[in-house]
């Protein structure tokens, strides 16, 4: 049995539909598993990752489970786990880690959370992913009032990943040893700035797109409106300070799954009409 956490997510979804179509016996963690959407033959179970007593019951048989770093439960969840006898853990954690920079607000939860999954005694695989394509999203509003597309860090080409392949590779990891006490460093194909990003994206849509690039004092004062200053400091110090590289192409998904990473066009080809 795998038990799968933040299961609507756009990793964690595309976890459960992986391991559903190999044949998996996959339990599923929502908020509202009423209206969960889930493969045909998976189990979904009633859970809040804040909350660790609400978790307990979906442990029972378990093997290996798909977590996600942040949760302020993960302290005491990852013990329970271990003590309910799961004995693998694939952690979903991010590109920050590796920095080992534990003042960045961003960073360091992912850094805490991968030290409890290393200390827990189970067999772990780490995930540390670059942006993801997904992130895509935020501009919808912007193409529904119009065909300007303003963004942040105009500068910084990243290697952004479809959270499917992010997926692929943690499915991989949770039903084999092959990559047992790893840390994965994961990127798409290719480094792209968001004039890039829009540009195929209008291709795709076949409007007539334009960017425009915003100022850091612009960026900070409206990222500062939806977020704590600690996060926002966090993504300056990615992005501008440079403190993280995205923008390296790295072969891990070739070498995890045999084949290379979706690109942002294949992406954008799959998901067009979110943005139509």
């Amino acid at each position: 049995m795998i038990l799968v956490f933040g299961a609507t997510g756009n990793v964690g979804s595309a976890v459960v539909r992986e391991l559903a179509v190999a044949g998996s016996e996959v339990r599923a963690v929502v908020r509202q598993p009423e209206r969960a959407s889930l493969p045909a033959g998976v189990e979904a179970v009633a859970g809040d990752l804040a909350d660790v007593a609400t978790l307990r019951p979906s442990l029972a048989g378990v093997d290996a489970a798909f977590l996600m770093s942040g949760y302020d439960g993960t302290d005491d969840l990852v013990p329970a786990m271990t003590a309910a006898g799961v004995e693998r853990v694939v952690l979903l954690s991010s590109s920050a880690a590796p920095s080992g920079d534990l003042s960045n607000a961003v960073a360091r939860y992912h850094i805490m959370s991968e030290q409890v999954v290393r200390d827990a005694g189970v067999a772990w695989t780490l995930l540390q992913p670059n942006s993801f394509m997904t992130n895509t999203f935020q501009w919808i509003p912007q193409l529904r009032t119009g065909d300007l597309v303003r963004a942040p860090f105009a500068n910084v080409a990243v290697a952004t990943i479809d959270p499917a392949d992010v997926a692929a590779v943690a499915a991989r990891a949770l039903v084999s040893a092959d990559l047992e006490g790893c840390s994965l460093r994961l990127s798409g194909p290719e480094a792209l700035r968001p004039a890039d990003r829009v540009r195929i994206l209008a291709t795709a849509l076949g409007r007539e797109l334009q960017f425009e690039a915003v100022p850091n004092d612009v960026a900070r004062r409206e990222m500062s409106e939806s977020m704590p200053v600690e996060y926002v400091d966090a993504f300056f110090s990615f992005f501008v300070d440079g403190t993280i590289d995205e923008t390296t192409v790295l072969p891990t998904v070739r070498e995890v799954l045999g084949r290379e990473p979706r690109s942002f066009a294949d992406w954008v080809a799959t998901h067009q009409q979110r943005f139509r």
